[in-house]
C-alpha cells in the first residue's frame, strides 16, 4: 500500500511468514490473511502483498494458475510488486541452514526459479509500478573462494542472463522489474565492502561486454542496463548484524552508482555483554532457546575494536568462556514493534533510522516488513499470527506518520 504523499512509497509484508508447501498452500494462507489486513490498513486503497515463492510453489503457479490468482487478487484489491526469490525449497518445518544459499549462483538451477518469478511478476505487475525480484547474496562464503575464478565467472554470466531477461521484460511487456540482490552475514556478499567490490571489480567490467553482445548494444549502454535491471535488498537486520551504521551503507552503495531496489524492515537481536563472568554466562545462557534447529542465526562478536564471526549462534554460544566481548549481534529476526526480548534489546533504532531516510529522499519505492521467525522464537515471545503482523504494521506506520 502506498504510505506517504510526495511520490510512492510502498508498504508490503514478506509471506515468508506463513508455512506452506506448494502453490495450493500458498494460495490459501493468502486468502486466510491478506484480506483481513487489507481491511484493517488499507480499506479503500490498494493493499501490497511481498510475495514468496519457492521453486516448486512458482512452478506450479505457471502451470495454470496465474490467471486464477490474477483474478482474486483484482477482485481483492490487492497487488504483488515484490517477490521473495532468495530460498529455492522449503522454508519452514525443517532444518534450513545453509542450505538455504543453494543452489547458489553457479547454478542454473537458481537462473530457472528466478526466470520463472520473473515471468510471474510481468503477469501481475500494476502499471506505473516497478517491482523487484530478491535473490541470494550469490553464494555462502565457504563454498566460493575468491580466487575461484571460473566460479565467480558461471556467477556473472548467470546474473548477465537474469539481467537481459529483465530488459526484454522491460521491452515486450512493459514490466519494470529489478532483481535485488541481498547481502548476508557470512555469504559472498555480506557488507556494504563487498557489495560494492562485486559490482564494480566483477559484474560491471566482465558482465557488461556479455550484455552488450547478448543485446547487441555498446559496453556504455550495456553497463546503464546492469545498474539499472541489478539492484540491492537492503536487510535492515543484516547490516545491523554486521555492525555498519546504515545511513552510512546507505549512502556508500548509492555513491557507488548502486540502486536500493527494497529495503527489508527487520530487526537483529542485540545482546550488551559485560567484563564480569558471571553475569555475562547468565547472558548467554538466557540465548540457548534463541539457537533453534531450524535457521542459521550468524553472530557477530564486538572485541574491543575488532569483530569476531561465528556461523551460527550454537556455535557463539560453546565458545564462549568468561569475557566474551562486548556486545554480540544475533541474524534472528526479532519483531520490530519491541525491543525487548527476555532482557535483550534489538537493533529496531537502526530501522527507525532507515525509515526516516527512505521517507525524506526517496532512494527506493519499496520497503517490506520481513519478519519470518515468529515460529521459533521462544514460547513466552509468541502471539497470534495475524495479531503480530498487524502490530508489524501498526509500528512502522507509526514511524512514518
Amino acid at each position: 500500500m502506498q504510505v506517504a504523499r510526495g511520490g510512492p512509497l510502498h508498504l508490503t509484508y514478506c509471506t515468508n511468514i506463513h508455512a506452506a508447501d506448494g502453490w495450493t498452500a500458498v494460495f490459501e494462507n493468502l486468502r486466510r490473511y491478506a484480506p483481513a489486513l487489507k481491511r484493517r490498513f488499507s480499506p479503500d486503497a490498494p493493499f501490497g502483498i511481498g510475495l514468496r515463492l519457492s521453486a516448486r510453489d512458482a512452478r506450479e503457479l505457471l502451470d495454470g494458475q496465474l490467471d486464477t490468482f490474477k483474478t482474486w487478487l483484482d477482485r481483492e484489491g490487492l497487488y504483488v510488486a515484490l517477490i521473495n526469490g532468495f530460498p529455492y525449497g522449503a522454508f519452514h518445518g525443517t532444518p534450513v541452514k545453509a542450505d538455504v544459499y543453494a543452489p547458489d549462483w553457479r547454478d542454473d538451477a537458481r537462473v530457472a526459479y528466478t526466470l520463472d518469478l520473473i515471468a510471474i511478476l510481468s503477469r501481475l505487475l500494476p502499471g506505473g509500478i516497478d517491482g523487484g525480484v530478491s535473490t541470494a547474496p550469490l553464494s555462502y562464503k565457504t563454498w566460493l573462494p575468491a580466487g575461484d575464478e571460473a566460479a565467480w565467472a558461471a556467477v556473472v554470466a548467470n546474473v548477465v542472463r537474469v539481467a537481459a531477461a529483465l530488459v526484454d521484460a522491460k521491452r515486450v511487456h512493459g514490466a519494470d522489474i529489478h532483481l535485488d540482490i541481498e547481502p548476508e552475514p557470512d555469504c559472498t556478499i555480506e557488507n556494504t565492502d563487498e557489495t560494492i567490490a562485486f559490482f564494480r571489480d566483477r559484474l560491471l567490467p566482465i558482465g557488461a561486454p556479455m550484455l552488450a553482445r547478448t543485446l547487441g548494444i555498446d559496453e556504455g549502454s550495456a553497463r546503464a542496463y546492469l545498474l539499472d535491471r541489478i539492484r540491492v535488498c537492503f536487510d535492515c537486520c543484516h547490516f545491523a548484524v554486521e555492525f555498519e551504521d546504515p545511513i552510512a551503507a546507505l549512502d556508500r552503495l548509492t555513491s557507488a552508482g548502486l540502486k536500493i531496489g527494497r529495503i527489508q524492515l527487520s530487526s537483529a537481536l542485540r545482546v550488551p555483554l559485560d567484563s564480569d563472568p558471571t553475569r555475562t554466562q547468565g547472558a548467554v545462557n538466557r540465548l540457548r532457546p534463541f539457537a533453534d534447529a531450524t535457521y542459521l542465526h550468524q553472530v557477530v562478536a564486538r572485541r574491543d575494536d575488532a569483530l569476531e564471526h561465528f556461523p551460527d549462534l550454537g556455535e557463539a554460544i560453546a565458545s564462549c568462556h568468561g569475557h566474551c566481548g562486548s556486545e554480540w549481534r544475533i541474524h534472528f529476526h526479532v519483531p520490530l514493534f519491541t525491543r525487548e526480548y527476555d532482557g535483550f534489546t534489538s537493533t529496531q533504532d537502526d530501522v527507525r533510522t532507515v525509515l526516516a531516510a527512505a521517507k525524506a529522499s526517496r532512494f527506493t519505492r519499496h520497503l517490506e516488513i520481513e519478519t519470518y521467525t515468529w515460529d521459533v522464537l521462544p514460547g513466552g515471545l509468541k502471539i497470534d499470527l495475524l495479531e503480530s503482523i498487524g502490530r508489524e504494521y501498526d509500528w512502522v506506520l507509526s514511524v512514518l506518520r
